[in-house]
């Protein structure tokens, strides 16, 4: 007996399949683990993908807009659904109950790093996070293998958040500003003025600040060191201290691509007047030299525009430069004003009485300046449209005179560089809610929308004391997808993004 025992130990056949069996419990866990593993990976994925596109969606809203939450928080619960496959509850994704959303000014420089305080304010609110609610998943293959060893099978909580953010930006515009018309329906909410409701009617806008307050039709100018992108190392700005007056004279009055840009949703102003612009900038555009521009007329960076029929010629025998005194033409006239805006009877709802409605007397204008013929190609509505009629009714089309036998050719002649853009004596201007967005000083304000504005006649002082400046303009449009405050370049970027 003792010698089958002895033997029986010593037999090592079969061995093999004690490890074998420990190996296989190893082998089925691992498999089991890795199916579970997959099923939370896929339920992660789908989730992360379900909160990234809801706060895109809803990032794609914040404009700085008055209801720009409302909307977000609307574009979240309805624009975007989805789908999870693993996870309990139902596998449908889609609006407020598969999701938490949050909004912030800001975002802090590490991504690691906890995002700080929300905010409500639809002004400030340039970021969202969405949270997927999270999902619990039962791990179903590794069940066998927790049963086994005799413990409880756990569920695994899965969850995925994402952040996005939404910035406009306008490139190489003029840097200016304008308080726009401020009007309410009969619940109180705003009724935006909107350019391409409004074309073809005239705006005056006069210099706002020193010390008063901002109304609709004041204008002023944009911070430019204050924006995202200094200027264009090949064009007519570079070199120049960003502060200083020069710099924002070259982006006022320059022709060509500045690059430099603006956020839609927050602009800063400069405190009044205090930047020494006047209306020397502007007039460029219509072969008036003066001030600290006195000599850019021999600068092929200030060209004037192709057509500068302005109603005053020199004052002088032999002159060809407008002086500190001009004087009115005897046979020609600039293009007219809308009429409610010389009779002081404009009704524009909170417009402060600056805001045209596009009637004028464009008969006036064409027997004074055409004899009663209008040029063709005109559309019988727009002055925009008749100065480029009267543009391409020279004969040649580049030679030296649009009107025969006037005080005024209409062509440059006291500059040496005429531009070959008709668009020179446009201006591409942030429009702003300034009840809605008080400016006091240096503000940085959300903008409504850019404007896109024909200057009809040169820039000049108005009546008030202290005198300021007038601005008369018509609207032309919206200035999303057109190009320039010089008549090059300008663009309009909507940059939505992920940001975690």
């Amino acid at each position: 007996m003792a010698r089958m025992m002895r033997k029986f130990i010593e037999d090592t056949r079969g061995t093999i399949m004690v490890f074998w069996a420990m190996s296989l419990v190893v082998i089925i866990g691992l498999v089991a683990l890795s199916f579970d593993i997959g099923r939370i990976a896929s339920t992660r994925a789908q989730l992360q993908s379900f909160a990234d596109n809801v706060a895109l969606a809803a990032a794609g809203e914040l404009d700085g807009g008055s209801d720009a939450i409302t909307r977000a928080t609307t574009a979240a619960d309805t624009m975007i659904s989805g789908s999870q496959t693993f996870g309990n509850g139902s596998h449908s994704l889609s609006g407020s109950a598969d999701f938490s959303i949050a909004f912030y000014a800001t975002l802090p420089a590490n991504d690691t790093s906890p995002l700080g305080a929300t905010t409500t304010d639809p002004a400030k609110a340039q970021y969202v996070s969405v949270t997927a609610t999270p999902r619990s998943i039962g791990l179903t293959f590794a069940a066998a293998l927790y049963q086994l060893l005799g413990q409880p099978v756990p569920k695994v909580l899965t969850q995925a958040t994402a952040v996005a953010g939404f910035t406009q930006y306008a490139c190489d515009i003029t840097p200016m500003m304008m308080c726009l018309p401020h009007n309410t329906d009969a619940e109180g909410n705003p009724i935006p003025y909107r350019a391409e409701d409004n074309v073809g009617k005239m705006i005056l806008m006069r210099a706002g600040g020193q010390g008063a307050a901002w109304g609709p039709g004041d204008f002023g100018f944009l911070d430019p060191s204050a924006s995202d992108i200094a200027a264009d190392p090949n064009g007519p700005c570079a070199g120049l201290p960003t502060t200083g007056e020069k710099y924002s004279e070259c982006l006022l009055a320059a022709e060509g691509s500045v690059s430099q840009c603006f956020r839609q949703r927050g602009v800063t102003t400069q405190p009044g007047q205090a930047n020494g612009i006047n209306n020397a900038v502007m007039n460029v555009r219509f072969d008036i030299y003066l001030a600290t521009l006195n000599h850019a007329n021999k600068d092929p960076n200030y060209p004037a525009a192709p057509n500068v029929i302005k109603g005053i010629i020199p004052q002088g025998t032999g002159q060809t430069c407008i002086g500190q005194n001009a004087q009115v033409s005897p046979n020609t006239e600039a293009l007219p004003n809308d009429t409610c805006l010389n009779n002081g009877s404009c009704t524009q709802p909170g417009g402060n009485g600056r805001f045209g409605n596009g009637i004028w007397d464009s008969p006036g204008y064409i027997t004074q300046n055409w004899g009663g013929t209008a040029p063709p190609g005109w559309n019988g509505v727009t002055r925009w449209s008749l100065y480029n009629a009267e543009i391409k009714s020279a004969d040649p089309p580049n030679g030296p005179s649009i009107l025969t036998d006037k005080a005024e050719t209409g062509r440059p002649i006291c500059s040496q560089y005429q531009s070959q853009y008709p668009e020179r004596r446009l201006i591409v201007v942030a429009g702003v809610d300034c009840t809605a967005n008080p400016i006091n000083g240096t503000s940085t304000v959300p903008v409504q929308e850019f404007f896109k504005i024909f200057l009809t006649r040169p820039v000049g002082p108005d009546p008030t004391t202290p005198s300021k400046e007038d601005i008369f303009g018509e609207i032309v449009g919206p200035a999303q997808g057109y190009g320039g405050a010089g008549g090059k370049g300008g663009l309009f970027h909507d940059v939505v993004q992920l940001y975690r």
